[in-house]
């Protein structure tokens, strides 16, 4: 095992199994939410944690945001969906063509990227969905340093390298799924073998390989961007700027971004049995974090916002019993952390998820 706090949290986690229905659909709920919302908003996607919320489990759109951003949100769950899908069918090995198509679907279509070079020359070029990429591709550091990544020449070869190696490493059993899902996803990266959406294929196929072995999905938050990005750099010094090195990566060499994945995922376990386990009218759960309020007041407000959506500041004077100052202010610091909104008709709508 990964290490101590690592295994004791899958143990917490192996013995609260088997799950209720009603706890499955509510860590189903929230992953669905929290996975989509994070791995688009790592990218760039500009949705709010509720409006992601809304368009997932309501169908509904809110606010304002870009029709392209809704549509990569949906075309997001639906890969999700698919993931989950071929991960249940443990029987068949890992293909390309699986991979190749939960990009086409994350995608869509192919699309055009206009760019203004220095000295204002316009160019262009295609995204291909479903598709290796055919021009290279690289990233510019925080540092300020250009990192190249596999050639589009080199890229099916690797390709066909890591998931030969996956298949062979999985069925030998001498790594942990969760050390394979690691290496993978530091491999894959390295290969970077698509145009665009690189960085959401890999966070999916970390999940395809933890739900494949039965263990708990986890959630890069985009909160914690800098740091992920920082581990993969760590990682990407010790092993070196050539891609075939990275695509070919140890476990041994790449031990920072292993200990931050390793750390990451252990604490998203936690939080699910937590989440699970923990009943408190005061505690809720919003985007991953544990929110414990000090007073019952803020929990009593978002249990009567759930009741009663379209409630009056004078129907929750009444119900709550506080003043009209106080309550004001109360519900001011709820939407400012973006735990409620009112929608477009004035009803109010809970992000946040209670315990009980």
């Amino acid at each position: 095992m990964e290490n101590k706090k690592l295994e004791s949290a899958l143990e917490k986690w192996q013995n609260i199994q088997p799950l209720s229905d009603i706890d499955c659909e509510r860590l189903s709920r929230r992953f669905t939410v929290d996975f989509n919302y994070n791995s688009n908003h790592i990218e760039g996607n500009t949705l709010t944690y509720g409006q992601t919320e809304l368009l997932l489990l309501f169908g509904k759109v809110a606010g304002e945001a870009d029709f392209r951003d809704y549509e990569e949100m949906k075309a997001s769950n639906v890969g999700l969906k698919m993931m989950l899908t071929e991960a249940t069918d443990t029987k068949q090995p890992l293909t390309q063509n699986f991979i190749r198509t939960l990009h086409q679907t994350l995608l869509r279509e192919d699309y055009t990227v206009y760019r203004t070079l220095p000295g204002g020359v316009q160019t262009s070029y295609t995204i291909h969905a479903g598709q290796y990429k055919t021009r290279p591709n690289s990233v510019v550091t925080r540092y300020g340093d250009r990192f190249e990544y596999a050639s589009p020449e080199e890229t099916p070869a690797l390709m066909t390298d890591l998931v030969d190696w996956y298949n062979q490493a999985e069925a030998e059993g001498k790594m942990t799924p969760i050390e394979l899902a690691i290496l993978f996803h530091y491999r894959y990266i390295r290969i970077h073998p698509f145009e665009d959406g690189n960085g959401r294929i890999a966070r999916l196929m970390v999940n395809y390989i933890l739900s494949r072995h039965n263990l708990p999905m986890i959630v890069v938050r985009s909160r914690l961007k800098q740091a992920y990005i920082e581990a993969l750099h760590q990682a990407d010094l010790i092993v070196g700027v050539t891609p075939a090195d990275g695509s070919h990566a140890s476990l041994k060499q790449i031990r920072p971004f292993h200990k931050h994945m390793v750390n990451l995922i252990t604490q998203e376990v936690e939080n699910d049995v937590l989440f699970v386990t923990e009943k408190d009218e005061n505690i809720w759960w919003y985007d991953g974090e544990r929110i414990a309020f000090r007073t019952p007041t803020y929990a009593k407000i978002l249990r009567e916002l759930q009741i009663e959506s379209n409630a009056t500041l004078a129907y929750l004077q009444q119900e709550i019993g506080i003043n009209r100052s106080a309550l004001q202010k109360m519900l001011q610091l709820l939407q400012d952390k973006g735990y409620v909104q009112k929608d477009d008709n004035g009803a109010w709508r809970v992000f946040i998820t209670p315990s009980v």
